[in-house]
């Protein structure tokens, strides 16, 4: 199970050519078990201006299946992470990309990305990061 960020979403919705674009077209195409974390949805959506393209793309996320966090504790987990990062010198900028780490982690998925927050977090935790070399 991949699980796709906002970050590499919208590299693919804006056609960027860039590489997480090609990778998350390529695995649409081959129809890879793929998921959406439900914080993602928002991320995506609230970018979009045009009122008919805001339709098309939500019609189109709901498609996929979302995960969510498991339960309150998850949040806690996700400040741990923060906590042990920090600890080991690392700064994360997102609590959003924390509580999406925590997503992945809580359902075994490979996290599929293009935000430097998540190589951070894997280096604390067994966060499994969707290799780019895949391609």
């Amino acid at each position: 199970m991949i699980l796709i960020d906002s970050s590499a979403f919208i590299e693919f919705l804006n056609r960027t050519d860039s590489t997480a674009d090609r990778l998350v077209a390529h695995l649409i195409r081959e129809d890879e078990d793929l998921v959406i974390p439900a914080l993602a949805v928002t991320e995506i959506l609230q970018g979009i201006k045009n009122d008919r393209e805001y339709r098309e793309v939500k019609r189109s996320l709901l498609t996929f299946p979302i995960l969510s966090l498991k339960g309150t504790g998850s949040y806690a987990a996700a400040a741990e992470l923060y906590r042990q990062c920090r600890k080991s010198g690392y700064t994360v900028r997102s609590t959003i990309d924390l509580l999406i780490a925590q997503i992945a982690l809580e359902h075994g998925a490979e996290l599929l990305h293009n935000d430097r927050d998540f190589d951070v977090i894997s280096r604390v935790c067994n966060l499994k990061i969707y290799s780019l070399s895949h391609e």
